[in-house]
């Protein structure tokens, strides 16, 4: 794989309709349409949460952790069915999205990603900031996440983290 991939029509095209999957999958978690979020990946999939440290460092702790499509709907059944907390609308905005790489059938992508969160008692505030560290492949028309990483800078995450990122 290479850490850059070469500017043609064919490369510009593929990055405009990276950024138009990541608009959409941010549009669907700022209005609140997480059951739509499985749909965005491939039953082999891997979606992982992970503070930068625990990333350099190699270390397989992450904050949220999906091994496979089951496990990312079950992350939204969770969401929906069993944890309670104050509401609160949350805004996603990315940014520097770079093409790292073509390996076959696998798109790396880089971007970067800043989360703010507001709730009903309180100003908004900066909830996670990071970068993605992607694996895109093509499904009919359509790409699709084989690999969703999202890579914290935070030192820590103030309050709970319940939807994806």
């Amino acid at each position: 794989m290479v850490n850059s991939v070469p500017r043609s029509a064919q490369t510009d095209a593929l990055e405009s309709d990276i950024r138009r999957l990541y608009d959409e999958v941010a549009d669907l978690l700022d209005q609140d349409e997480v059951e739509r979020f499985p749909s965005y990946f491939i039953e082999d999939c891997v979606y992982q949460v992970v503070s930068r440290e625990n990333y350099v460092e190699g270390l397989p702790q992450a904050t949220i952790y999906c091994d496979g499509i089951n496990m990312v709907r079950d992350r939204v059944v969770a969401l929906r069915e069993t944890q309670v907390y104050v509401p609160r609308v949350w805004r996603h905005f990315i940014s520097g999205i770079r093409i790292t790489g073509i390996d076959g059938n696998d798109i790396h992508v880089r971007a970067n990603f800043l989360v703010t969160e507001a709730m009903s008692d309180a100003d908004p505030t900066v909830f996670l900031v990071g970068q993605y560290l992607d694996v895109l492949v093509r499904e009919g028309d359509a790409l699709k996440f084989k690999q969703r990483l999202a890579v914290f800078d935070n030192h820590h995450i103030r309050r709970s983290l319940i939807v994806p990122v």
